[in-house]
């Protein structure tokens, strides 16, 4: 290895060791809006980008005070074994995501149906919810109006709250997009992930606000990142250059948490979902992470449980 690289490598690996300790922002206040004192965020952790077994990772996740995990639904009856054993031992709830990849539509939807059936319908432990990864930005509006009707017919015949989530390159990958289905179906609920509107747009929706606002009035369940208009994911909400755009992320799920409220709900679900890189960005050559995920997470559950918790 030339010797001007090795030079690199030291240098900044050393340099990302000192961002590692973030500036902890002070817990954020009460919101504006008065909440119940029976009013209770149900916060849940995700597995994505952690190393270790589903016991280890359930086991993590009760000691850091989780109520419970989303995951994908496991298609091997042993993972599905493992998981429910898990679940029942460190006593968590769950919620399962449901998609496919397929590019090809009539694959795509039964693969997507398949999966939606099994989670919503298995006689083990009911999930809180399904979130759905469903559909894709290049499949038409009548293909894509499918897999919402789809759930809507399943979540009346199980009484399992299923919504779609707004992802980069699924149904609701955009907000004026998004806008066209909120209007068109009555029944469509949504996975609030504003963090991917964020990048899309290249902005924080001020331009958006209307759009934006019927958006949040269908939403169910919320993924919790900060994302910004470069990107789905900050490097570290606890950071001092990110607190106008925490703050507006706060201001969105605020706006969630007033309408469930207003609608008489007790309950609202959450996923901490910051990600590993390549959503959590690294520094070259070394691929040394610039923050802790987990620690992340577990920050934004503290807040979370914090701010919105009625008592």
């Amino acid at each position: 290895m030339p010797l001007n690289r090795i030079k690199f490598i030291s240098t900044t690996a050393a340099f990302g060791g000192a961002m590692i300790a973030p500036f902890q922002q002070p817990v954020m206040d009460k919101p504006a809006f008065a909440l119940p004192a029976d009013f209770m965020p149900l916060i849940m952790a995700t597995n994505w980008g952690f190393e270790g077994t589903t016991d280890d990772f359930c086991s993590k996740a009760k000691k850091e005070g989780y109520d419970g995990i989303e995951m994908w639904w496991p298609t091997e009856k042993k993972q599905q074994d493992t998981l429910f054993a898990a679940l029942q031992k460190h006593g968590l709830a769950v919620g399962f995501l449901c998609g496919s990849g397929n590019s090809h539509f009539e694959k795509h939807l039964e693969q997507f149906q398949k999966m939606t059936d099994a989670a919503a319908t298995q006689q083990i432990q009911k999930p809180l919810y399904i979130n759905c990864h469903s559909g894709r930005d290049y499949f038409s509006f009548e293909q894509n109006r499918q897999f919402i009707e789809y759930t809507i017919g399943v979540s009346k015949k199980t009484g399992i709250p299923i919504s779609h989530e707004t992802h980069r390159s699924r149904i609701l990958y955009s907000a004026p997009i998004a806008r066209q289905f909120v209007e068109t179906i009555p029944g469509l609920r949504i996975t609030l992930d504003i963090s991917h509107w964020c990048n899309v747009h290249e902005s924080l929706l001020d331009d958006q606000q209307e759009t934006t606002q019927l958006a949040l009035s269908r939403v169910d369940h919320i993924h919790v990142r900060i994302g910004h208009p470069e990107g789905p994911q900050v490097n570290d909400p606890r950071a001092p250059e990110w607190e106008a755009t925490v703050k507006r992320h706060w201001q969105w799920w605020d706006k969630v948490v007033e309408l469930k409220i207003r609608q008489g709900m007790k309950k609202l679900t959450f996923l901490t979902e910051f990600g590993p890189p390549d959503y959590l960005p690294a520094l070259p050559y070394t691929r040394q992470p610039l923050a802790d995920q987990w620690a992340i997470n577990v920050y934004m559950k503290n807040q979370l449980k914090k701010r919105y918790s009625g008592q």
